[in-house]
């Protein structure tokens, strides 16, 4: 009897809620005009430093070489990621009620998490280019065809968004109690918590897509890596030279953006109200803007062809 006036009562209270609030945006009141100002001026230098790459690897037929073409896929992700999430914050931070509809929430919750899962993928299929130029260097254009570029690319593409609406639509039929999120964006495990009944199917699934998504992309750049550094180690000093030169700034956007998403990760599965509100939104836009603002300049500054290129770009149109 108790249980059944138990699920009558959630049957009650539950409802498809038309709107989401968010709990962690901080009332700064003047100050609001100034972050917006800093956030806006963050992502025109994120847009502007994308849009160049892109335009330069694709306007040079000197860089259509694979590794240059993931690159390309790389940058154009972080533009999408960067898209999922500035327009949205800009016009939060200067509004006086944080709300958001269910339907833009979850388009949302899609953006981020496709784009995430997009990034450790072109991680992956970068350290495999790496891994086939540095260690079989002879069989480099028979392994790396551009119908082998365009087949990982769209996989990479087509496999996360296909993950990923799988989440959506799953996460959009549960019933939810309440509508309060404690992030600065819409986050699919923090709206599974809002469901009034048990959500194992969710979590099930969300939990096999990050395996999928982070563990699998983190395995095969390990294994890859670990192959290098043996070639590297038995290898002449132009090898070793060549392999420092191509992977350091790989290296470190997977390393930039393995702590980003980590802290994501953990902030998302567990309780993190003993942490000061300034350092939980630091993080979390650490983890969306680590790698849009990042790779760009780790990658025009390291590769010296997109270096010398962007530079005659830039002056070109000065003048």
């Amino acid at each position: 009897m108790i249980e059944l006036q138990t699920n009558t009562r959630m049957k009650i209270n539950s409802t498809q809620v038309l709107y989401f609030t968010l709990s962690a945006y901080i009332d700064t009141g003047s100050l609001k005009y100034f972050s917006f100002f800093i956030v806006l001026c963050l992502y025109v230098l994120i847009v502007g430093f994308n849009v160049l790459l892109i335009i330069v690897i694709c306007v040079n037929r000197t860089l259509h070489d694979p590794m240059y073409m993931f690159l390309c896929s790389l940058f154009v992700n972080e533009l999408y990621g960067s898209l999922g999430l500035f327009p949205f914050m800009l016009i939060q931070i200067l509004s006086d009620v944080h709300i958001i509809s269910a339907p833009l929430c979850f388009l949302q919750i899609f953006c981020i998490y496709s784009y995430a899962s997009i990034e450790f993928s072109n991680l992956a299929i970068m350290s495999y280019d790496r891994y086939v130029a540095i260690c079989r260097p002879l069989q480099y254009n028979s392994l790396m065809t551009s119908q082998r570029i365009v087949f990982l690319v769209s996989i990479t593409w087509i496999h996360s968004f296909f993950s990923v609406s799988v989440t959506i639509f799953l996460s959009s039929s549960l019933q939810f109690c309440r509508n309060a999120i404690n992030k600065i964006y819409c986050s699919n495990y923090a709206i599974i918590k809002l469901s009034c009944n048990e959500a194992r199917v969710n979590n099930i699934y969300e939990l096999v897509m990050l395996f999928l998504a982070v563990f699998v992309p983190v395995s095969v750049i390990l294994y890859t890596y670990m192959r290098i550094l043996k070639v590297c180690l038995s290898g002449s000093k132009q090898t070793r030279q060549k392999a420092v030169s191509t992977c350091t700034p790989h290296i470190a956007s997977i390393i930039n953006f393995s702590f980003g998403s980590s802290s994501e990760i953990l902030q998302s599965r567990f309780n993190t109200n003993n942490i000061p509100a300034m350092l939980r939104i630091f993080l979390a836009l650490y983890y969306l803007t680590c790698q849009p603002f990042f790779n760009p300049v780790l990658y025009g500054l390291n590769l010296s062809k997109i270096r010398s290129l962007c530079k005659k770009l830039v002056l070109k149109c000065a003048f």
